[in-house]
């Protein structure tokens, strides 16, 4: 086995005890050797614009998928409820989107995801799988006729999960396969798929409260906003994570577009069943009484699991980081401070103590060596043959922001 020299290092205080993780990844390839940092430079302020920071977007092609059929949803939604109750939909709608949003937030801050790539998530789940999951509708209704019967029966439990979820699943496959350096693990995998989720439950929320606003005014519109807005506003979103936790796993792993495929549908199918049995437990049994003793256990289990990622992700940074102090460019105080979150709290609060309030050098210093220590573990694990290039724009970078918060 290849000597680790970052695991090597005494324990700080502010680390909880490691634990062996059935998520942690064989290395696949050799690292290449850090070379160690010439003479510390002089305090310089960081010239404007001199290392910019890496923004990931959509693909173009994407972008005009996206725009077309969000034309072909505000035309639907304006001629099928009409303006009005469009717009109450939507107001109300917006409240447990930004609850969600908040809570995604809270799960990304340890490696922040880029921007274009979240605001790619909500859009394809609010504008791309929801038109997926009408056209499928509108198509089956023209072949078989208008849901009776059985396919009443059926529509719920059977065609929406399974299409709704494909949808979904397909947004989180095309960020996977266009934007691989931004996808390292299962946490940024449930965030992708979260995220879509969360899109999706946000425009199926529109129809549902105009729906109800239109059928039943004040009072009903208030029955749907709490069962959906109040009690579930994350049932989507666990959903679609389960998919983005199987191609997270996938991207850990160093598989390639082709090779995820398999994952990727393992995922599917759980979401697909979590799905099944979410709306089936409201048309077959107790709502309220399956809610309680099994979807809030569940949801229970999907935060605990998500902490324990969090803490792996912890756990990752700090031995990678250290590889970076035994080569001499952080030390080990720095490290402590990096890689833990109590360390991070206490850096912020320290850089607003210094002349001019140094808070947003201390956010960059720390964002920036996350992000190295992410790069290294992608060489590590043979899976970004650009790692090397982004491990040096990354060194001096931090070596820079260090400089510009010590400069009198």
């Amino acid at each position: 086995m290849t000597h680790d020299p970052g695991a090597a290092r005494p324990r700080p205080s502010l680390t909880p005890p490691e634990f062996a993780s059935a998520l942690a990844q064989p290395r696949v390839a050799q690292p290449a050797t850090i070379a160690p940092p010439a003479t510390s430079p002089a305090p310089v302020q960081i010239p404007a614009g001199a290392v910019p920071r890496r923004v990931r977007t959509a693909p173009i092609w994407i972008i005009g998928i996206l725009v077309l059929m969000l034309v072909g949803l505000v035309g639907y939604f304006l001629g099928a409820l009409g303006p009005g109750a469009s717009l109450v939909g939507m107001l109300l709608a917006l409240v447990p989107l930004a609850g969600v949003l908040v809570a995604v937030r809270i799960v990304d801050r340890w490696e922040p995801e880029p921007r274009g790539l979240l605001v790619l998530a909500i859009a394809w789940g609010a504008i791309a799988a929801v038109g997926i999951a009408l056209g499928v509708d509108l198509l089956l209704s023209i072949l078989f006729g208008p849901a009776t019967g059985v396919r009443e029966v059926l529509q719920p439990v059977v065609q929406a999960p399974v299409v709704e979820e494909l949808a979904k699943g397909l947004g989180v496959f095309l960020i996977f396969a266009t934007a691989r350096r931004s996808f390292d693990g299962p946490v940024d995998g449930i965030v992708y798929g979260a995220l879509v989720g969360a899109g999706f439950a946000f425009t199926e929320n529109i129809q549902y409260f105009a729906v109800s606003f239109i059928e039943g005014g004040a009072a009903e519109t208030s029955g749907t906003f709490f069962v959906r807005g109040i009690l579930s506003p994350f049932a989507h979103v666990m959903f679609t994570s389960v998919t983005g936790f199987a191609l997270g796993l996938a991207a850990r792993r160093g598989l390639s577009t082709g090779q995820a495929i398999g994952p990727w549908l393992v995922g599917l199918a759980g979401a697909i069943a979590l799905h099944a049995f979410w709306n089936g437990s409201a048309m077959f049994g107790d709502f309220f009484f399956l809610y309680l003793t099994l979807q809030v256990p569940l949801f229970i289990g999907f935060i605990l699991g998500i902490v324990a990622l969090r803490r792996e992700e912890a756990r990752l940074t700090r031995r990678r980081l250290g590889d970076y102090a035994a080569a001499g460019w952080f030390t080990p105080q720095e490290v402590d401070m990096l890689a833990t979150p109590a360390g991070r709290k206490a850096a912020l609060a320290w850089a607003r103590t210094l002349r001019g309030d140094r808070t947003g050098l201390m956010k960059t210093f720390i964002a920036d060596a996350t992000a190295l220590a992410a790069t290294r573990q992608r060489a590590i694990t043979g899976r970004d043959p650009l790692a090397a290039g982004q491990e040096r724009e990354l060194l001096a970078k931090t070596a820079a922001t260090r400089s510009a918060m010590f400069a009198p």
